[in-house]
């Protein structure tokens, strides 16, 4: 199982794991020594506190997965720095995102030929419990951003 999670991140470590029902939940940490700040890209290794943050990811074995991420959060040292504290980020995953960009991407692709609807169905039945509202921001949010790039 922690192989599966190295596939996120590297920087990831498997704590437990745990089937409650449907979805597999695995209980996870970042075994990262120093953090960047987003903001002005200093390195910190100063622990603030710790929440935890829960996502969805692509399934497993037919189960659909929850990611509980016992996510940290950092002081930053610079003084120039707008930001006193900062939240531990991955490239996996947008900022406040409840969903990895992978699972999004799929679901993005299931959508593309079909209605919300038949999406939103199909999806909750084999992947990811999605209404048909997230679809269409999903798909909103692709647009706006191929037309950034053009």
């Amino acid at each position: 199982m922690d192989d599966l999670i190295k596939l996120l991140d590297q920087n990831l470590k498997l704590l437990e794991n745990n089937i409650e029902g449907d979805p597999l939940y695995l209980y996870v940490e970042s075994n990262r020594t120093h953090v960047k700040c987003p903001f002005c890209g200093t390195f910190s290794t100063k622990v603030h506190s710790t929440y935890e943050r829960s996502f969805q990811d692509l399934p497993i074995q037919d189960k659909k997965v929850m990611v509980v991420l016992n996510n940290r959060k950092m002081f930053c040292h610079n003084q120039g720095c707008p930001r006193k504290t900062f939240a531990e980020r991955f490239d996996f995953i947008d900022y406040k995102s409840k969903k990895t960009k992978r699972l999004e991407d799929t679901i993005r692709e299931v959508s593309l030929n079909c209605s919300t609807i038949s999406a939103s169905n199909t999806l909750t039945r084999n992947i990811v419990n999605v209404s048909r509202t997230t679809i269409s921001n999903l798909l909103k949010k692709q647009l706006q951003s191929s037309k950034k790039q053009d």
